[in-house]
């Protein structure tokens, strides 16, 4: 679990704060999404999640190691248990599957040559792309070469996944593919999947555990379930910002659903 405790951040020499007193909990086994507005703080987040930004203040504590008293060296180490799946995929264009997935395997791993060949072949399988090992990225579809970086992304068997808009560029088909895909992943090795998004149809398909950032600050935190009927205008006007999710509360109200209320 990574857990969040009092986390405060600015920027220009502490003139522009942008997170405020930020608590949250990310839990092993499930897709915990961080939601929000552009500009909503979101994004700094999950870069002081991952060690790319210090805070002012606060604790992010990994199973109780609290990075932000981490040296270079004991960072280093906590990036091993980390895998990275990036909004773009960043594949290595001159490498093919094969290669993109070996990398960190022949960058952290101190498996023989035979086994990270292994390793890669069998999470190059688990994302559905086996017969593509030798393709390069320029030859596979938007959806494939997500799947290549999902693949890549957990070649080093990483306790903590991390996750910028994968569905940002994709058809709504393929999207509910990835989600999927990152759901079976989470609870088929007990990762704790942390997923940046703003596409609520992942929210409402796949969100488990829902942090939704407003304005820095921590607005809402429950579960997909819980997320339809809430009292709270910020949350409401991000939620309902399409006519579909609309007419889901509109149906629900219309049909006597109970209203949940979230503590946090």
């Amino acid at each position: 679990m990574i857990e969040v405790k009092n986390l405060d951040k600015s920027f220009d020499g502490g003139t522009r704060q942008v997170l405020f007193n930020i608590n949250a909990k990310f839990y092993d086994g499930k897709v915990n999404l961080i939601i929000g507005q552009s500009g909503s703080g979101k994004t700094v987040l999950v870069k002081n999640l991952v060690g790319l930004f210090k805070p002012e203040k606060g604790e992010i504590l990994y199973d109780g190691r609290d990075i932000t008293k981490m040296g270079n060296k004991e960072m280093k180490e906590i990036r091993k248990e980390i895998g990275m799946l990036f909004q773009g995929s960043a594949l290595f264009d001159s490498e093919t599957v094969m290669g993109n997935v070996m990398f960190p395997l022949m960058m952290f791993s101190s498996l023989s040559h035979e086994e990270q060949i292994q390793r890669a072949q069998f999470c190059i399988d688990r994302v559905n792309l086996s017969g593509s090992e030798h393709k390069y990225p320029a030859e596979l579809s938007g959806g494939m070469q997500k799947r290549a970086a999902i693949a890549r992304a957990i070649a080093l068997n990483p306790k903590y996944l991390f996750c910028d808009e994968p569905n940002s560029g994709l058809d709504p088909k393929t999207s509910i593919v990835i989600d999927q895909l990152l759901w079976d992943i989470t609870h088929e090795f007990g990762i704790t999947t942390i997923i940046n998004t703003h596409d609520m149809n992942s929210v409402m398909g796949i969100g488990e555990n829902i942090i939704f950032v407003n304005k820095g600050h921590i607005g809402w935190i429950g579960t997909k379930e819980e997320i339809y009927d809430q009292d709270n205008d910020d949350l409401n006007n991000f939620v309902y910002a399409t006519d579909l999710f609309r007419d889901v509360r509109k149906y629900r109200r219309q049909h006597g659903y109970t209203k949940t209320k979230v503590n946090y």
